[in-house]
């Protein structure tokens, strides 16, 4: 098992036994912690982020409780293997509603609003700005670091200058077989390896064994799937064929390019057991936004694409930013459910937490760790200097907004433009994950101070403003 072996050695049934089951865990895990703290034993990080996978594009449930929140057309027993080995966050998001803001927001930790840059082009300067791998480095020089797969587009700095020492380049959608030419990718191609999975995670599993036993590492796994264009292998292809019609929109060829994402995964879980490294790594996995609206090949329908939640990749209800987001290793609990928010900024302070990093951290860090969540079962707070969630998109033309969750209320903030005036969405978030009850008429006075939340902490970042 991943990253909680600690607990599977001599006398664990003694363990399982004891009258006070959680004392003795705890003193196993801080015996571990005790160790890491004095450099014994680093931990390494692997982290997979997958592109426009959708919170309930699972084959289980992010959250059980509650309805349809996975799809039982689709096969990801192998992310659900690592659920199983860690945490899932329930209210787990992506910084932005598209992929090069998020990518930029998880690499510096800070809210793509404070980067001025909330689309694909950013004002965003990288000179002397801390990076996660910069932050490993910082607790631990001797840290290797690997970045392979998809890097992002107009992203304003290589991975060289964010601090990889290994990594593909400066990566694109087309790096990963997307057509040029909008008609083609649409379409649907059987490839012998889609979406180049596999070849980014050998390449991967390469890093990882070149690293043992004399380096700590944090490798950053990028996958092109399951951005816009699908492919697929034949035989997956054929088997959801074999499987009937989907339950949901999508297509066979959908269901087969993320089951084949699914078994690249199970080659890298495979490699970090076989090289017996499991019970000092931890693995992270997410989504950098929320599904797409439209599968391609399937007509638009009615019914949410993304639900239970609302909304869709480019939106900032649930359903464009709410994403998977796993978590396992040393000290985190089998099979438990989080139900605290967390972000992707919040990877860059979590990662240097976990790696014992002292210094503080620079101001314009918006993330905050959560290692207390993961060492409690779940239970806590993340600590952060604003202290709520902030979702940034103003310029989008047919849909400017800003968005802000603190506690289960979550306010959208939608701006004035040509076919709309402005107006103010409230919703609680604990009862209503699908966002269909407003409740702004109901409770102005929470609205209200969730809107000024939201725009001092704008104000105070020098975020873009709205367009006109």
């Amino acid at each position: 098992m991943l990253g909680i072996r600690c607990y599977d050695g001599p006398g664990s049934q003694n363990v399982r036994q004891d009258r006070h089951p959680h004392r003795a865990r705890a003193a196993l895990l801080a015996t571990l912690l005790a160790a890491l703290a004095a450099g014994r034993g680093k931990p390494n990080f692997i982290f997979v982020l997958t592109d426009d996978q959708g919170w309930s594009q699972l084959s289980f449930a992010m959250d059980s409780n509650l309805a349809d929140a996975a799809w039982s057309y689709l096969e990801t027993p192998n992310m659900e293997r690592l659920a199983k080995l860690g945490m899932r966050f329930a209210s787990g998001y992506a910084p932005a509603p598209l992929c090069t803001p998020t990518r930029r927001s998880i690499f510096c930790g800070m809210t793509p609003a404070r980067q001025r840059g909330t689309e694909f082009k950013s004002e965003f300067d990288w000179n002397g700005r801390l990076t996660l791998p910069g932050a490993l480095k910082q607790a631990d020089p001797s840290y290797s670091t690997a970045h392979f797969g998809k890097f992002g587009s107009q992203m304003g700095a290589s991975p060289d200058d964010v601090g990889f020492d290994e990594s593909d380049g400066w990566t694109t959608n087309r790096t990963g077989g997307m057509p040029a030419a909008m008609p083609e990718r649409g379409r649907s191609v059987v490839m012998a390896d889609p979406k180049l999975a596999f070849a980014i995670t050998n390449r991967a599993i390469d890093f990882i064994e070149r690293q043992i036993p004399d380096h700590h590492f944090y490798l950053q796994v990028s996958h092109y799937a399951t951005h816009l264009q699908v492919q697929t292998r034949q035989a997956s292809l054929e088997m959801f064929k074999d499987k009937g019609l989907p339950d949901r929109a999508v297509t066979h060829a959908f269901a087969g390019m993320l089951y084949d994402l699914d078994q690249s995964i199970d080659r890298l879980l495979d490699a970090v057991e076989r090289l017996g490294i499991a019970e000092n790594t931890y693995m992270i996995f997410m989504a950098d936004n929320g599904g797409r609206g439209t599968i391609p090949g399937v007509p638009k329908s009615p019914e949410p694409p993304n639900r239970p939640l609302n909304g869709a990749k480019h939106t900032l209800y649930e359903g464009g930013v709410r994403v998977p987001f796993l978590v396992a290793g040393p000290g985190v609990e089998l099979n438990s459910v989080s139900q605290v928010p967390v972000v992707g900024s919040d990877l860059l302070p979590t990662l240097y937490d976990l790696a014992g990093g002292q210094a503080p951290l620079p101001p314009e860090i918006d993330g905050g760790s959560f290692r207390k969540v993961l060492e409690n079962g779940g239970a806590g707070q993340v600590a952060r200097a604003f202290g709520g969630l902030v979702f940034h998109r103003p310029l989008r033309r047919s849909d400017p907004s800003s968005a802000v969750r603190i506690g289960d209320y979550k306010l959208l903030l939608r701006y004035a433009n040509p076919t709309r005036p402005r107006s103010r969405l409230l919703f609680d978030l604990s009862t209503d994950v699908g966002e269909r009850n407003d409740l702004s008429a109901k409770m102005p006075e929470k609205a209200a101070e969730l809107e000024r939340a939201l725009l001092a902490y704008l104000e105070s970042v020098g975020a873009e403003p709205p367009a006109r």
